[in-house]
Order: C-alpha cells, then sequence, then structure tokens
C-alpha cells in the first residue's frame, strides 16, 4: 500500500509557473510508474503526464507538452510536476497517481492509487 499527498497548487497569473510535489510513503515508490491526471470543473478527470519508475521514460498529454515537466526523486520519494507558461485551461484539481500499466503508453490508464489533489488555479 502506497499513501500519496500532493502539495504545491495555488493560484497564478496565466504565463506563470508552479512546482506540484507528490511525497509517497512505503519502500516500494521506486518500483512504480508515477503519474499526474488532473480535472476540471465539469469534466472528466485526464490524464498529464507519466514516468518510469527510473525516471528515463516520460510521456504527456499534447495540451501540456513543451511547459510540463515531470520528475521523480526516488532517494526521497518524492514525484514532482514542474509547470511553466501555464493557461486558463490548466485550471483543475491535479492528482498524483502510482502504479500505472506497463509498458508505459503515451496515454496510460490510471494505477491504483491516488493522493487527495491540489487545486490549481490559473487567472487571466
Amino acid at each position: 500500500q502506497v499513501q500519496l499527498v500532493e502539495s504545491g497548487g495555488g493560484l497564478v497569473q496565466a504565463g506563470g509557473s508552479l512546482r506540484l510535489s507528490c511525497a509517497a510513503s512505503g519502500r516500494l515508490f521506486s518500483s512504480y510508474v508515477m503519474g499526474w491526471f488532473r480535472q476540471a470543473p465539469g469534466k472528466e478527470r485526464e490524464f498529464v503526464a507519466v514516468i518510469s519508475w527510473s525516471g528515463a521514460t516520460t510521456h504527456y498529454a499534447d495540451s501540456v507538452k513543451g511547459r510540463f515537466t515531470i520528475s521523480r526523486d526516488n532517494a526521497k520519494n518524492i514525484l514532482y510536476l514542474q509547470m511553466n507558461n501555464l493557461k486558463p485551461e490548466d485550471t483543475a484539481v491535479y492528482y498524483c497517481n502510482g502504479d500505472l500499466p506497463e509498458p508505459i503508453t503515451a496515454v496510460p490508464l490510471p494505477g491504483t492509487f491516488w493522493g487527495q489533489g491540489t487545486q490549481v488555479t490559473v487567472s487571466l
């Protein structure tokens, strides 16, 4: 069992940046494929980014490619999402997700473990 706790969300103006963090409990974090999903009001939860257990492989949703960067620190059991050049359409609750299926695909199905989510709001 893995517990995930997100932090780093907030209110930012368009064009600004935020870095989300996801702290994971448990000894198996480094063995899991990890990802970020988001859910905007009135919309379904959607994939944002995924990273392999080693960090060597990443995939992004087309809507965030070139602006967001997913990374991980296996020594600290932390997953990150660096978000640059934020747009109002990035406004959503962002969820950390663990144990995504392998092999990694361009648009993966969600994994087993979820965090509670962190709100990101981008204003004009």
